[in-house]
């Protein structure tokens, strides 16, 4: 028996916008809590970040469930996956060089840090690949115009002038304007 999709189950419903406040409220609420557990950590309260940390990884949970429900994000995720991975990947320089940054503006603290997150897009950027080869081998782009984020990399593959004018990267949630055609 094949259980029923949540995808875009409340688009164009009255409880639309109730779910995009949910899901912007989770993840504002992930956010808070993650922050939370960082400062309880250096605070030496192993304890109390072990908690935030969980609570903020259910709040993230259900962030993505009210997304799901409102369709925010492609029932066909793949495309998407194509995009992520790039920008994923492109995500581990750009934070070498703002850890550069910080350290140059005296910042020492949050540079290390920043050097551990640019390893973890980095390997996002692996495992998302290995999921594209492992389900979408045979994908082919060829002749297709491929447009490129000019904040975060991610690639969005097709007619981009067919978006609405609200349309924004799925991914750092810029305007369609910062995209630029992809030059070979």
């Amino acid at each position: 028996m094949s259980k029923k999709s949540i995808h875009g189950l409340t688009k164009g419903t009255d409880l639309e916008k109730t779910a995009s406040m949910l899901a912007q409220g989770e993840a504002k609420g992930a956010m808070m809590y993650y922050a939370l557990a960082n400062l309880a950590r250096e605070q030496g309260m192993e304890d109390a970040a072990a908690v935030f940390t969980e609570a903020a990884n259910q709040e993230a949970n259900h962030a993505g469930f009210y997304a799901a429900l409102n369709g925010m994000y492609p029932r066909d995720f793949w495309a998407l996956v194509r995009g992520l991975q790039k920008a994923e990947s492109a995500g581990e320089a750009s934070l070498k060089k703002l850890a550069e940054r910080f350290r140059a503006a005296g910042l020492d603290a949050a540079a290390p840090e920043l050097e551990v997150f640019a390893a973890q897009e980095a390997h996002h950027g692996v495992i998302l690949q290995q999921l594209l080869d492992k389900y979408q081998k045979n994908v082919d782009t060829t002749g297709k115009k491929v447009f490129v984020c000019g904040c975060c990399g991610y690639e969005y593959v097709g007619d981009l002038d067919a978006e609405p004018e609200d349309y924004v990267c799925p991914v750092c949630g810029m305007p369609k304007k910062v995209f630029r055609l992809k030059q070979d």
